[in-house]
């Protein structure tokens, strides 16, 4: 790598003056935990997503278990959702004494084969196992086929926990039976630096997330504390909870970032269009698949094999050395130790996930990117493609 030249991050926040002071404001308040600013960004994200519901949490991990939970998932059941993920997805089932059913992904997207999941659901009747949900991930911010998967849910009566750490809030669900987590990790369309956000429009599961989310206790601090004349110390504990709640702090982020969430997101829109414009053409190349996209969270590009004499590995490498910041998404989770021993999983047991994992690599797609930074990004990709052309 040249030593003159800058590095570009594979990920960067979009920060400004209005997040800086959006955190001093709430450090001034004197309440930094959960309260009214984390209540304000709950509500517009409930509008932005047109839900009826939506509870902060400190992770999209979190919110994944609450939502599972809420759906009644326990010990010995299984839980249909894909390899294709980071491990949140698949650990939040062992979480609740479930074990994780993969299927494996489409041949054109990254996403879930709603034939698949049919498919699984079809070879375990009768077979004594309890499949009580599943949980399609909508990798890079690409749809997954929501109303094949919805048609399932129905036809054998399973929650739906939609793993959209990918999306960005925005009108989306259909329906009661979706649950659906958005991630604010520092990465992420939105952030809070860490955090998350669960949407639903089912009465009942929000209930049950709410309470769960802080020990079980069914008055929140900000609603024991802020009132005069209230016992603060008096509350009740329903359940075994969790400490899943977001604070101030962190919400007051959130709040500037989802009021230029569309503008962020049409940055990313453009940068996506020039990379496709920029790699559509090539042969060693192929692009993401663009339609139904909600938030082009990632940009994953994939090789031609035959069509190079180095490997996505050594490709990723060169590239790093150039000063591109370089990312893998994903290595699928039946290759893992835990997952492949614990379920004696084999590398061909889910091809195309083998596939894509092993041509894939993500480049940068965030909205502070430069157009010389995203010129350069293109050019140093596609030169180092043709420098090892086979």
């Amino acid at each position: 790598m040249n030593p003159n030249t800058d590095f570009i991050p594979f990920a960067r926040p979009s920060f400004s003056e209005d997040e800086e002071n959006a955190v001093l404001d709430v450090l001034r308040s004197g309440w930094l935990t959960t309260g009214a600013v984390t209540a304000k960004l709950e509500a517009k994200t409930a509008e932005a997503s047109d839900v009826k519901h939506a509870l902060a949490v400190n992770s999209a991990t979190s919110g994944l278990h609450l939502a599972l939970e809420a759906s009644g998932v326990g010990a010995g059941d299984l839980v249909i959702t894909t390899p294709y993920t980071f491990t949140a997805t698949a650990e939040i089932i062992r979480y609740c004494g479930a074990h994780p059913l993969f299927v494996d992904i489409e041949k054109d997207s990254f996403n879930i084969s709603a034939e698949n999941i049919l498919k699984a659901l079809e070879s375990h009747k009768g077979s004594g196992s309890r499949i009580t949900a599943v949980i399609p991930v909508h990798v890079g911010g690409q749809l997954c086929g929501r109303d094949a998967i919805e048609a399932a849910a129905e036809e054998y009566n399973l929650a739906v926990i939609e793993d959209g750490a990918h999306l960005q809030p925005s009108p989306l669900l259909t329906g009661n039976r979706s649950i659906l987590v958005y991630s604010f990790y520092a990465t992420k369309c939105i952030t809070t630096g860490e955090g998350g956000m669960v949407v639903t429009n089912n009465d009942e599961a929000a209930q049950r997330m709410k309470m769960m989310r802080f020990h079980g206790i069914n008055r929140e601090a900000w609603d024991r504390y802020r009132k005069k004349g209230t016992s603060s110390w008096e509350y009740d504990i329903t359940a075994a909870g969790f400490k899943y709640n977001l604070p101030d702090i962190l919400s007051a982020v959130g709040i500037v970032q989802l009021e230029k969430a569309e503008q962020m997101q049409a940055r990313r829109q453009e940068i996506a269009a020039q990379y496709d414009e920029a790699f559509g053409d090539s042969d060693m190349l192929v692009i993401p698949p663009a339609a139904n996209n909600a938030s082009r969270h990632l940009y994953i590009l994939r090789i031609q094999p035959e069509k190079l004499v180095i490997s996505r590995d050594e490709l990723v490498h060169m590239l790093s050395e150039a000063g591109i910041g370089i990312s893998v998404h994903y290595k699928p989770l039946h290759l893992m130790s835990y997952y492949s021993s614990m379920y004696g999983l084999k590398p061909e047991d889910f091809p195309e996930s083998l596939k894509k994992y092993r041509t894939s690599f993500s480049i940068p797609i965030y909205p502070d990117l430069t157009e010389t930074e995203i010129s350069r990004i293109i050019s140093t990709v596609l030169d180092t493609c043709k420098q090892n052309r086979r």
